[in-house]
């Protein structure tokens, strides 16, 4: 194993021990007579020691040791580790705390700018220590054995590391055991590393998040197509009836013939048509009978692998908040406050991205607790409360949700005074102010900048930042909300999806063509009648539960062709942001769906007002609405006065049959989707291939207008495709244009050579570079 392998190795080893030294002190803390925590300190200190040792990183190798004799000594009763003693070795903690994030190549510079720091703490660890303990304990310990130290890391015996990773390379850690039924599906064995951290109850390997997304993305396209299976079965039972009836009707011929004059060599025949009737019913019985247990099985099979991969997305809620403990010690004793953390639901599965959205939320909330919402110990007291705080953070699943509660039992919120900063801040009129209820009164927290407190502090003042936190809660698709009671303490309440993979979706259809919204963003679906609709300084709005709402036509927004109904009432979908709502006229809704989130393409770059896509039911592709992205572009429209008015008087127009057609060819579904849809938005005709092998199947058995080929695709890729059509005699006429990711004048000259008509960079799709050269090839 290489150095730098070796050190990477150390410093996943150091984190996993830092996280005991800093949870174990602080119980020590709590409870300065806990041996089990002195036992798990000493030996956290003495593993650091010994993995520091074997990588020559002398530094660390002392610092541990300091820290281990100071276990020891208070082990045997001749230390008493207080909060003034905890607080020097926490010091020691946090500096090895900023090693464990030092990549394995910076390791030994590091070391060697932080000597000083190294040496602050060994004489702040000496200074607790008797004289000479250090120098008496020696003695009695046996000679350091290199080969048994190496054995007090880890996973050692499996682990790897790759040294050529890098603080951008995103990793997740996932059970071994959930990944084990999806490793199975991959396409490619893309385990990263064994995590050394493991321990035999608690296997996990690290992934890189690029290649689970993938599997997630694989596991879903699975569910999809087992779910062809069974039409397929289906479409067979009909024609076991089919054959029956066709056994039916020999048998009548029979019957009839049977009973006329007729020559042998007839019914001979007939005979033998009967028999095979028979036979082909039969075999078709026993293969039917196979195909639908196939594919139940495979139904069941790839709905358990679905889960799976669920499932290694979700990480314990308890990984997010490990920091949080000591924040709050520290925090509390910087404020000479007295401040308990609780921490509830510690298990609860959190999906990884969610987990890591709500950590700094999470943080902010709980230090404005601390700060502004926890009295001072006497202040408590003659409050009749314990001097002690209470800070409560509890997690749980409830109605198919992840709830997340923050509360503490300090001074709660004045709601008198909050109405009043209402009335200062010229937010509302005192009459206004007046009649607001409490539920109201306390949503002005979120507001950018509102706070009740005093002064503003380092630790900032409650309600300052709560417009972020709402901002984050409302991104992910969740709520939240708070309630207090005066005196007594505040509860915030967030509510959250389980997990960003998985969607519930609201599926509609604009232009002739499914998007989806994501169901959290919908505020309300209506269908309305004209007459519900009116105008105001020349905007439409529809009223709703004591709400004036305006409207926009959704094609007009996604700036898509009008594709109208025959449907008398005008279907709406409600969006909104914090301080804005508009109903989007839609063509029709079309259901809700759970969607697995598949990312975009990243070389498309950001797509406005679409967040990802996703696959149907069918098999077909699907757009997921980005709503703030929308509500943005429809304020912009506002501003802009771009805004035409909905045609509330509308009528299904037919569709001509003189439209050009083209074949899309690219193996990238979400740039074959979004070529498609740009091309059917222009009024063309548009089939797609999912490579050249398809596109050349595709070409012999339709008429096409034009060609659009991707060149990097497998089985026959775009040059090869260009050279087959141009080679063949009924072909070589028919246009072709050849798109490529890169610049370089290499594949253009091999483009060209091969009988391209065009070459362009899919650069250019956010122009109108693409539709120009088709309209110069082949008209509008």
């Amino acid at each position: 194993m290489s150095d730098d392998s070796m050190l990477e190795l150390f410093r996943q080893e150091a984190e996993t021990q830092i996280a005991i030294l800093t949870q174990e002190l602080l119980i020590l803390e709590a409870n300065p007579q806990s041996e089990d925590a002195l036992e798990a300190l000493m030996r956290a200190a003495h593993s650091i020691k010994g993995a520091a040792r074997i990588v020559s990183l002398d530094a660390v190798t002392t610092l541990a040791h300091w820290m281990e004799d100071c276990f020891v000594a208070a082990q045997s009763q001749i230390l008493t580790l207080g909060s003034d003693q905890i607080d020097v070795l926490l010091q020691s903690v946090d500096l090895l705390q900023a090693l464990s994030q030092v990549m394995a190549v910076d390791l030994l510079e590091w070391l060697a700018q932080t000597t000083g720091e190294f040496e602050r703490c060994y004489e702040a660890i000496a200074a607790l220590l008797p004289p000479n303990f250090s120098d008496r304990r020696s003695t009695s310990l046996v000679t350091f054995d290199q080969n048994s130290a190496l054995s007090q890391i880890p996973g050692q015996e499996i682990a790897t590391v790759d040294p050529s990773t890098t603080p951008t390379d995103r990793v997740v850690q996932v059970s071994a055991e959930n990944l084990k039924p999806a490793l199975s599906q991959s396409p490619r064995g893309e385990i990263a590393t064994v995590d050394p951290i493991a321990t035999p109850t608690d296997r996990v390997v690290r992934v890189s998040a690029e290649n689970l997304n993938r599997i997630m993305g694989l596991a879903g396209e699975s569910l999809v197509e087992a779910n062809w299976l069974q039409p397929f079965a289906d479409s067979f039972t009909a024609l076991k009836s089919r054959q029956l009836e066709l056994s039916r009707l020999l048998e009548t011929i029979h019957t009839a013939l049977a009973n006329s004059p007729t020559n042998s060599e007839s019914l001979q025949v007939l005979d033998t048509a009967r028999r095979k009737a028979q036979e082909c019913r039969e075999m078709l019985t026993d293969r039917l009978g196979e195909l639908e247990l196939y594919a139940r099985r495979t139904t069941n099979l790839s709905d358990r692998l679905y889960r799976e991969v669920i499932a290694s997305h979700m990480r314990p809620f308890v990984d997010g908040v490990q920091s949080f403990p000591r924040m709050v010690r520290d925090l509390a004793r910087g404020l000479n406050k007295q401040v308990k953390l609780e921490i509830v639901g510690q298990s609860t599965p959190v999906d990884r991205d969610i987990l890591k959205k709500l950590e700094a939320p999470l943080t902010h909330m709980i230090r404005n607790a601390i700060d502004h919402g926890i009295e001072s110990p006497q202040e408590r007291e003659a409050a009749g409360k314990p001097m002690e705080g209470t800070v409560r953070l509890e997690s749980f699943h409830r109605g198919g949700m992840l709830a997340i509660t923050i509360s503490d039992d300090g001074r709660g919120i004045d709601i008198d005074r909050m109405r009043q900063k209402i009335i200062d801040r010229n937010l509302g009129s005192p009459k206004t102010a007046a009649q607001l209820s409490e539920a109201e009164i306390i949503e002005f927290l979120f507001l950018p900048g509102f706070s009740t407190a005093e002064q503003v502090t380092e630790i900032s003042g409650r309600g300052v930042g709560l417009d972020i936190v709402k901002s984050m809660v409302q991104e992910v698709g969740g709520t939240i909300r708070a309630t207090s009671q005066f005196r007594k303490g505040t509860n915030f309440h967030f509510q959250l999806p389980l997990t960003l993979s998985v969607v519930r979706t609201l599926i509609v259809e604009i232009s002739g063509e499914p998007y989806a919204f994501p169901l959290a963003r919908v505020g309300q679906i209506v269908k309305l009648d004209k007459s519900d609709i009116y105008v105001v300084e020349g905007r439409q709005y529809f009223t709703k539960d004591g709400q004036n709402i305006g409207l926009i036509a959704a094609h007009h927004v996604l700036d898509l062709p009008e594709a109208l109904s025959s449907d008398d009432a005008i279907c709406v979908v409600v969006i909104s942001d914090q301080s804005n709502a508009y109903g989007l006229v839609i063509d029709q809704f079309l259901g809700e769906r759970d969607l697995v989130v598949r990312p975009l393409d990243p070389r498309l770059g950001k797509v406005r007002d679409i967040s990802a896509s996703a696959l149907m039911d069918d098999g077909l592709p699907v757009l997921i609405m980005d709503v703030s992205d929308l509500v943005q572009s429809i304020d912009n429209m506002l501003n802009s006065g771009q805004v035409r008015p909905v045609d509330v008087n509308k009528a299904k127009k037919p569709k001509g049959n003189d439209r050009q057609r083209i074949l899309v060819v690219d193996d990238s579904i979400t740039v074959r989707e979004m070529t498609r849809k740009l091309l059917q938005n222009r009024g063309y005709d548009v089939d797609v291939a999912v490579n050249g092998m398809d596109a050349w199947i595709a070409i012999r058995s339709n008429h096409y207008d034009l060609v659009l080929s991707d060149i990097d695709m497998p089985r026959m890729n775009g040059i090869e495709l260009v050279k087959q059509i141009k080679d063949h005699p009924t072909f070589k006429l028919l246009p072709v244009i050849i798109v490529s990711y890169r610049d370089g004048e290499s594949d253009r000259i091999l483009g060209m050579e091969a009988g391209a008509d065009y070459y362009i960079t899919k650069s250019s799709f956010h122009d109108d570079t693409l539709v120009n050269a088709i309209v110069d090839l082949i008209g509008q």
